[in-house]
Formats: structure tokens, C-alpha cells, sequence
């Protein structure tokens, strides 16, 4: 199949060369984007894939598992992949094999009298599952404890195919190569993302870094001083900071476009509840900001046409918003900047996924609900399993197929469309929390102590 480039190029043979090179250059990272998996939810935080992908199988039994690889200790964080690396992160106990408690509770207590932990960055080869390197960015006692559902590995790594970006929250921000070699490293400070009621139920850090124009942006909403900002790529020389006025929240930062007046034409947008917002990707500064929704945000943000959509649901609001991109200044609930809003219909734990005008919304009790992207409508609203399992990995989609994972490593298959069609059920045979990764195909699915990569045979 011919490449975005391409089609483009092609279709416009009378072009001077010197255009087409230029035009050439400005797609470059877009394709790029479409043959890897660079950072959380995969190119532009989409959740979508690339492929023919597998309709069943089952890791106990190896069906349709090109290879398995065990992780070391513990860690929430999605492989992300560029070419033939998938990289991971972990962290390891050295008091033995952490504790992970998964499913339907609402217990506010963090892990207590957990020892020194090792933080690690693994780099897998793709096409065999070997590891090629290892290396230990942090050595020590965690500054904070964590949710006896969380890690001390959450945050999702981030490349630009040159720079490896991993983030441990309080234990630094880091830079290697795809050598393995470390380039930079910066120290945050103490990064407490606990319940904001109880501020001794500390739970741990979650956002991802992301990269975008050679900046990586991290997103801190922390008990205390809340912040956003940029990095360069390169040095990790801090660029620029947005201070924000909000309690912890879980989501990672996203890029948008943005039309708003003054506004460089690209925006880091950010989900929250007391202060959801848009930020110009090139100065940091505020361009939109939004009040209100579920008090404990965890979704990133999503990018369905001229539109960004905002969802939460802890709390009674549980709404989604679907705020316009040329949005500015205070917005308000329903306004002229809101496109459409739903109530009671947001997810808690799962990023909702668009694909093809739809938008695909799992709760954590596995009742998936599908809306027009355009209007805001609800299509169908039906439960995935017996609801007696946890959802939190956010869904993926490839070659018309949309799969969601239960905690237990349950994933079902779904056909894209609007309506409700199940293709197939399978067992991965491990709890999984992470959300997985496709490329070419294949799905590479993180479960509790093994990195699976699921296809068909080659």
C-alpha cells in the first residue's frame, strides 16, 4: 500500500522537485508516527494501529504468540516502539515480588512498608522478544508510596526515534539513547499524586511524556504546585512552565491543534477538574480553561476532528465535553466553545479511543457505550463480560477491530462500527493494567510478568 507521501506526491507529478522534497520533509514525521507506536495510545495518542491483526488467541496455550518475554518486578507502563525497539519501564523490589491487588474496590490505602526499589528501563528487540539492554535509572527508597492498584513504573515511555524519554515522577525525568546510554536527566522534585482529600492516601505518579517539535511535555498535578511544561528533547533544558491550579490528577498531556487567535497553531491540551486547559505548544501560554467534571481525572485527552473531548467520572457530574479548537479565554459548561456535552456518560479509568467519527467510551465496570463523534449521540450502550471484573487499560484498533482487556487479561473483540458486533474472546492467562501497542499487525500486550507480542505467523 502506497504511503500518505506517496499518494501525495504522485497525484501531483507537475510539482517542481524542490516542492515535492519540501513536501516530502513535512510528512516525514507523520509516516513515521504511522509505522510505530512513539509514546502512550500509540501516533497522536490515537489507540489506533496498523495491519492485519489477530482475531484469536491464547498466551497459557502460545496460540498465536509469536514470542514471550518476562519483565522483572513491577510496572503499569505501556511499551511504546520505533522500528525494532520496544522499550518498557519497570520497577524492582528488592523485599521480593511487590503486591498488586486488581478489581471492582474503592480502598483509599497505599501499599505500606515496601522496601528500596530499582528503576528500570528495559529495551526488547521486536521481532524476537530478546532483551537487548537494561539500565537502572534510579536506585533507592521511593519518595512516595503508591495504590495497592498502581506501581512505581506508571508512566508510559515517549520517543521521537532519536531520544527515549521515561518518566518516574519522583524519581526523575530521563533521556537515553536507543543505545541505552543515559543523555540527561532532571529532578522534579516530589511529585504527590494522592487522593486530595486524604493526603496521606498517597497513590503515585501517572502522566506520560510526550514529544512533540522537539519539546517534552510533562504534565505535574501534584498536592502541591501543579505545574505543566516543556523540555528540550535534546538537553532537557526547561523551556518554558504553566503553573496550574488544580488538585492531582492522572492523565497524561496531549497535542491539538488550535485556532484560536494568537495561538501558534498547536496546543497542548490537558484534563482536569478544576482546571481542564489548553496550552500553545510553543510558549506555554494559556490559550482556553475549563472548570468542572469528575474530581479525580484519569482519561487524556482525545482528538476527534476540530474537536477535543474531555471525559471523568469520579464524582456525580461523570460528564464528557467536546470543546472546539478554536477555543480561548474562560470557558464555560455548555457555552459557544462547547461543541456538544453528554452527562453521566464519562469514563473513570480507560482514554476513550475515535476512529472514524465514532468515539468508543469503557468504563471501569466494562459497559461501553458508542456516541456519533459529530453530535454526541448515543449509538448503543452494552456491557462487555458479567461485571464483575475491573477495566483499565484503554482500547486499542486496527484492521477494523476494536479490543478491550479486562484486568484479568480477558480481552474481547469487537467490530468498529455503530453497532454493537463481538468477534471473539481471548485469554492472555496474567492480569493486565497496561494499555497494549500495535504495529504491523501485531499487538504487543504488557501482562503482570510478561511482555507478549500477538500475531499471525511469519
Amino acid at each position: 500500500m502506497p504511503t500518505i507521501a506517496s499518494r501525495i506526491v504522485c497525484q501531483n507529478q507537475g510539482m517542481a522537485h524542490q516542492s515535492c522534497f519540501l513536501a516530502t520533509l513535512i510528512l516525514f514525521p507523520l509516516l513515521a508516527a504511522e509505522n510505530n507506536w512513539p509514546q502512550f495510545r500509540g501516533p497522536s495518542a490515537s489507540g489506533v494501529g496498523t495491519g492485519a491483526t489477530p482475531l484469536k488467541w491464547n498466551g497459557e496455550r502460545g496460540e498465536s504468540v509469536l514470542w514471550k518475554s518476562p519483565i522483572p518486578g513491577l510496572g503499569h507502563s505501556s511499551p511504546v516502539i520505533w522500528g525494532d525497539r520496544v522499550f518498557l519501564t519497570t520497577a524492582v523490589s528488592e523485599d521480593g515480588k511487590a503486591s498488586l491487588k486488581v478489581g471492582l474496590y474503592g480502598d483509599i490505602k497505599p501499599v505500606e512498608g515496601e522496601g528500596k526499589q530499582s528503576f528500570e528501563v528495559l529495551c526488547f528487540d521486536r521481532k524476537s522478544g530478546k532483551l537487548l539492554w537494561q539500565r537502572t535509572a534510579y536506585n533507592g527508597q521511593p519518595k512516595i508510596k503508591r495504590h495497592t492498584k498502581s506501581t512505581h513504573a506508571n508512566p508510559s515511555p515517549a520517543t521521537d526515534g532519536k531520544h527515549l524519554i521515561v518518566s518516574f515522577g519522583s524519581e526523575g525525568l530521563y533521556a537515553f539513547d536507543f543505545t541505552g546510554k543515559l543523555l540527561w536527566k532532571k529532578d522534579l522534585g516530589v511529585l504527590d499524586a494522592g487522593y486530595y482529600q486524604v493526603p496521606s492516601a498517597q497513590w503515585g505518579y501517572a502522566s506520560s511524556p510526550i514529544i512533540a517539535d522537539g519539546k517534552v511535555i510533562v504534565l505535574a498535578d501534584v498536592q502541591k504546585d501543579s505545574f505543566v511544561a516543556a523540555f528540550d528533547v535534546a538537553t532537557g533544558k526547561e523551556l518554558w512552565r504553566a503553573k496550574r491550579d488544580d488538585v492531582p490528577t492522572f492523565g497524561s498531556p496531549a497535542l491539538a491543534p488550535s485556532k484560536a487567535d494568537g495561538s501558534s497553531g498547536r496546543q497542548i491540551v490537558v484534563n482536569g477538574w478544576k482546571h481542564s486547559a489548553g496550552y500553545d505548544l510553543k510558549t506555554g501560554k494559556e490559550i482556553w480553561s475549563l472548570k468542572g467534571g469528575g474530581d479525580i481525572p484519569t482519561p487524556t485527552p482525545v482528538v476527534s476532528g476540530e474537536t477535543i473531548i474531555l471525559t471523568s467520572a469520579h464524582g456525580s457530574e461523570r460528564p464528557i465535553y467536546a470543546i472546539k479548537n478554536d477555543a480561548s479565554g474562560t470557558l464555560e459548561v455548555g457555552g459557544k466553545s462547547m461543541a456538544w456535552k453528554q452527562d453521566k456518560s464519562g469514563n473513570y479509568m480507560q482514554t476513550p479511543l475515535v476512529h472514524d467519527g465514532l468515539g468508543y467510551f469503557c468504563m471501569d465496570s466494562g459497559v461501553l457505550s458508542v456516541f456519533q463523534m459529530a453530535t454526541g449521540e448515543r449509538l448503543y450502550q452494552k456491557r462487555l463480560g458479567a461485571g464483575n471484573s475491573g477495566f483499565s487499560s484503554s482500547a486499542v484498533a486496527a484492521d477494523g477491530k476494536l479490543y478491550i482487556t479486562n484486568e484479568e487479561g480477558h480481552t474481547f473483540v469487537l467490530a468498529l462500527g455503530q453497532e454493537f458486533s463481538q468477534l471473539a474472546e481471548n485469554e492472555l492467562g496474567e492480569t493486565v493494567m497496561a494499555s497494549p501497542a500495535i504495529v504491523d499487525g501485531v499487538l504487543y500486550v504488557r501482562g503482570r510478568d510478561h511482555l507478549y507480542a500477538i500475531g499471525g505467523k511469519r
